[in-house]
């Protein structure tokens, strides 16, 4: 079966035009109706059919098709692999992100290792959401690699430490804790709170330390977001446990460190255990520990 001959077939399945599909391939229309036409015989079937000026797939060849982009997409996924394997002179890299990175952490990391990087081609694309949504992403392979919260019983999962995160208590502006220069947080819980939902990674985290100071906070509202929950706060609904990101600066919220319990709260980067990374993958990992391995 003719290799070229499956490549034109995923173009002409796509566009349902020959003129057009043959003017993307760069080939004549009757080279394209030939390579579609040994195909046919060789399955022995009808992949296409003529609806006016127009061609369509039929049953068998939608079956067909399917098998052929899958396959197709696998080898191309092969030979970028390939490509990066014989040299460093770029290549892709897929992170994920826990929401309270996107303002500071993600752009000048990327923007430092391009830096340092000049000339290569290193293409980046990115998504965010919740620890579970990230790490869920990871192990279907989305992404390389992630940033996200500590998640309990993920054996084939590499948590590195890189991050640590400070965690401040908000409250709206003019509120009776908003003049304390620390707070316990057991002194806390007459407010209602505003917490991180369930599919947080920092929403376990918080419940411990109002294990640790024997204190269950009056949970009014829940949030998936920081700025979402801050802004919830600063609209007087609550108070609230969040990270000190830059955004809280420009809102009508008072952030004030907890002085109990003591806490160290960690951002991780992680990886698959025993999948294969591209060099540039590896490399930026390396680059990533280098500046901020705890």
């Amino acid at each position: 079966m003719n290799l070229n001959h499956l490549y034109y077939l995923r173009t002409l399945a796509k566009e349902q035009h020959y003129t057009r599909a043959a003017h993307i391939l760069n080939i004549t229309q009757p080279s394209l109706s030939h390579a579609i036409n040994a195909l046919e015989k060789e399955l022995n079937v009808k992949l296409f059919e003529k609806v006016g000026r127009n061609a369509r797939l039929t049953k068998e060849g939608e079956l067909f098709c399917r098998y052929v982009i899958q396959s197709l997409d696998m080898l191309d996924e092969g030979r970028r692999v390939v490509g990066e394997v014989s040299g460093m002179a770029g290549g892709y890299i897929d992170i994920g992100y826990i929401y309270t990175l996107g303002s500071h952490f993600i752009p000048q990391n990327m923007s430092d290792y391009m830096k340092e990087n000049e000339g290569k081609n290193i293409r980046f694309s990115f998504g965010q959401g919740t620890t579970e949504q990230m790490i869920g992403e990871l192990k279907k392979g989305t992404y390389d690699l992630v940033f996200s919260s500590y998640k309990e019983g993920e054996d084939r999962l590499n948590f590195t430490p890189v991050v640590e995160e400070e965690l401040v208590l908000i409250t709206p502006k003019g509120h009776p804790l908003a003049g304390e220069e620390a707070v316990d947080l057991a002194k806390t819980t007459d407010y209602p709170y505003i917490m991180f939902s369930r599919k947080s990674g920092l929403r376990p985290f918080i419940n411990k330390l109002f294990t640790e100071v024997k204190a269950q906070p009056f949970i009014a509202y829940e949030g998936e977001e920081d700025s979402s929950v801050a802004g919830l706060v600063a609209a007087g609904l609550g108070i609230s446990i969040v990270p000190r990101i830059p955004i809280l600066e420009t809102m009508e919220v008072e952030a004030i460190p907890i002085k109990r319990p003591e806490i160290k709260r960690y951002i991780y980067l992680v990886t698959q255990k025993d999948k294969y990374l591209s060099p540039i993958v590896e490399d930026f990992i390396g680059f990533i520990k280098s500046r901020h391995q705890i």
